[in-house]
């Protein structure tokens, strides 16, 4: 005996099938950095940028983006992260024409937007900076846990001399804006590079 479905029911049917099949191949895929899936909200800001610019994260659609929260003056995690971003971008070879580097400066005072992507730019000249007020980045850091303070200056000190602390973890989105690995200040290049080609080649 024949059963029939109808088209709607068969595209939903499929629409399952598929969403299930895209689920156990996540779970299958060996993550070496923090998988993140589920956990964190998916990538969504508007600041600004170099030239008068508004960035977006609709400007990052279709891009494998690793987000990185730091200071252009920060004397060492930021140039030795940003370094370590840039050679994972050269491992990747024809593949990093889809990833972008996007750096947010927790230091407004500090970091113009033309200022932050000359530095970004010293790194990767497709690595992007973004920068906003106080409450734009308090808001951005929030959305993504992450923890920074600036450490105002004393009556009498030069207003331009302050320390900032941050923490050091890349956040990693797919290429549909999804939050999907975490990388800390312990993971090597190579493990970097590893998971973001995986991720590549999943979301492809």
């Amino acid at each position: 005996m024949r059963h029939l479905i109808s088209g709607r029911a068969l595209r939903s049917l499929l629409l399952t099938l598929c969403v299930f099949l895209a689920a156990c191949g996540d779970r299958n895929v060996d993550w070496t950095l923090y998988n993140v899936k589920g956990h964190l909200p998916d990538l969504k800001f508007s600041l600004p940028g170099a030239g008068g610019k508004t960035i977006s994260s609709d400007d990052l659609k279709g891009k494998t983006v690793l987000l990185f929260f730091g200071y252009a003056s920060c004397p060492d995690v930021c140039p030795t992260t940003m370094a370590q971003l840039t050679a994972v971008l050269q491992n990747l070879g024809d593949k990093a024409r889809d990833v972008r580097i996007l750096f947010v400066s927790v230091d407004p005072h500090r970091d113009t937007p033309d200022i932050l992507q000359a530095y970004v730019n010293a790194f990767n000249n497709n690595a992007i900076g973004v920068t906003g007020d106080e409450k734009q980045i308090a808001d951005l850091a929030r959305r993504y846990r992450v923890a920074y303070q600036i450490e105002k200056p004393r009556p009498g000190d030069d207003a331009d001399m302050y320390e900032v602390t941050h923490s050091r973890g890349v956040y990693i989105f797919d290429k549909d804006g999804k939050a999907r690995l975490l990388a800390s200040d312990t993971d090597s290049i190579e493990a970097m590079t590893k998971d973001v080609r995986q991720l590549i080649d999943l979301t492809s």
